[in-house]
């Protein structure tokens, strides 16, 4: 059965998403992950650029979705994957292209340390 999608990470399981994301009139800034509240919840909140208060406290504002999918939209949600419970992270561009920040500290987070499915890596030996 296709999905539409890629399967960049294999069983990634369902997360939380603005509907400003999917629908392309946003694009992804925040991503929160919170402790998962079903067996398929990988815990992952994404939400737009557009997003505020009001906007969030409509839960009819946010779907549940493949991450898989949502990564389809920005490819660049797939660094964020193994990040733990309580991860607090933005996603801004700048001369180097996009990065992914600790919102809290502001810290950018370095290539290295992000998430690479197993279709891409290669051996280093």
């Amino acid at each position: 059965m296709s999905t539409g999608w890629p399967e960049f990470i294999p069983k990634a399981g369902a997360c939380l998403v603005s509907k400003r994301i999917l629908s392309g009139e946003g694009w992804p800034r925040w991503m929160v992950r919170e402790p998962s509240k079903a067996p398929i919840d990988n815990g992952w909140r994404i939400f737009s650029h557009l997003d505020d208060a009001e906007y969030l406290a409509d839960p009819n504002n946010l779907q549940i979705v493949d991450f898989n999918q949502v990564c389809a939209i920005q490819p660049a949600l797939i660094g964020i994957w193994n990040f733990p419970v309580g991860s607090d992270l933005q996603m801004f561009v700048d001369d180097d292209g996009i990065q992914i920040a600790d919102t809290p500290t502001g810290r950018i987070i370095p290539r290295e340390d992000l998430y690479l499915p197993p279709a891409e890596r290669s051996y280093q030996g």
